[in-house]
Order: structure tokens, then sequence, then C-alpha cells
């Protein structure tokens, strides 16, 4: 071997030395140069794969739970009664669809009207859900507005009704009353889709209507 290619070769073994040594202090490889896979005990991968599962779960149910809001709240009927009051919803601005496949699969609607346009319809037809809707909620002579999330049924961007109280520890007294049952509102929307969704209803009633709906 020629003195030129000796150097080549002396300096190609130094950087793949110096390379090697940097994975091992980080903890990549061992001593062996073999790449270190971290185990992890049955347990937990087992726990792992429980958290994982059950966060598709709540999302598809949380999609779920959307789409069937936005069923219930294109005929403008009472949704449920809270405190001996009608609950009515509407959707307005903005909704995202999603498909099985997370981000895979969006459509995004925007305006006054889309949530119930013939172009949500039909993509929810076709295999799409609910994720992110803004709903607009009449109880008891007042509006509240929300934003939900199906990750989990996060409320985002509350809009409660004006506060009337004059005092200002009245005044942060019915803020937080105010707070409070709106999150009562989705929480008793969430149950009533529950009961229906798990009852023989669902398959014999609410989907044939939901489709009839969907293809309008």
């Amino acid at each position: 071997m020629s003195e030129k290619k000796q150097k080549r070769a002396a300096a190609a073994a130094k950087g793949k030395s110096s390379a090697e040594e940097t994975r091992f202090l980080r903890g990549d490889i061992g001593v062996d140069g073999e790449k270190i896979e971290e185990e992890l005990s049955e347990e937990e991968v087992d726990r792992q794969k429980a958290v994982e599962e059950l966060a598709r779960g709540r999302t598809y149910l949380g999609r779920e739970f959307l789409t069937w809001l936005l069923w219930r709240t294109n005929s403008a009927t009472t949704l449920i009664a809270v405190d001996d009051e009608p609950l009515t919803g509407l959707f307005v601005s903005r909704v995202t669809l999603r498909g099985l496949a997370g981000d895979a699969t969006e459509l995004v609607a925007r305006g006054a009207g889309a949530p119930y346009s013939k172009i949500v319809r039909g993509a929810i037809r076709s295999g799409l859900l609910v994720h992110v809707g803004r709903v607009r909620f009449s109880h008891a002579e007042r509006l509240y507005e929300v934003t939900l999330d199906a990750e989990h049924l996060r409320l985002r961007s509350a809009q409660i009704p004006k506060v009337l109280s004059e005092e200002e520890d009245d005044r942060i007294a019915e803020r937080l009353y105010l707070a409070e049952k709106l999150s009562e509102i989705v929480d008793l929307c969430f149950r009533a889709f529950l009961e229906v969704r798990t009852s023989k209803r669902w398959r014999k009633d609410v989907v044939p209507e939901m489709l009839a709906w969907l293809d309008g």
C-alpha cells in the first residue's frame, strides 16, 4: 500500500474511532460497538399500550360525540333539559373534521353556515368525524360559546354570558358560576350522548336518522 493510501486509511479509522467514542459517551452504543436497545419491562410496555389505546379511544369517542351533537343541533330543537330549562345549541364559525388515521385526513370548513354545509355532510358520509367545533349554547336566556376539542374533550376559548353583578366580589362569584355552568352543560350533553350510544336505539334509530340527514 502506498504511503498516501496509508494516510487516508489512518484518517478514516481515526474519524470512525472518534465518532464511536462520541456515541459511546452518549450511551448509544456499548463497549462492543453495538447499539444499545432500551429494554422496558412487560409491565411498562403494557402500561404504554394501555395509555395509547385509551387516548385513541377517547379521541374517537369525542369525535363521535361532536358529530352526533352537530346532527342534533341541525334541527334547532331542545338538546336536553338543564335545571328544568331547555338547552339548544348551534355550531358556528369553523369546524375541523378528521379521519381514523388522525392527521392523515382532514377537512376544515369556515363560515357561519359551514358546519351544516353539504361539503361537511358529504365528508362525514365518507368517514370523517368532527374533531374540533365551536358551539353556541342557549340556556335560560343566556348564551355561552365554547370550542370543543375531541382530544380528551377539552374546552377552549370559552365565552360566558355578560356578568350583571356590580360588586367586584359578586362579579367574581358570578363568573365562576357561569364557567361552572358551561362545563356542566357540556358534561350533561356528553352523558346524553353516552346514554344513547350504548343503547339499542343507536343502531336502530339514531344511525339511520343521521344517515338520512347526511344524504340530505
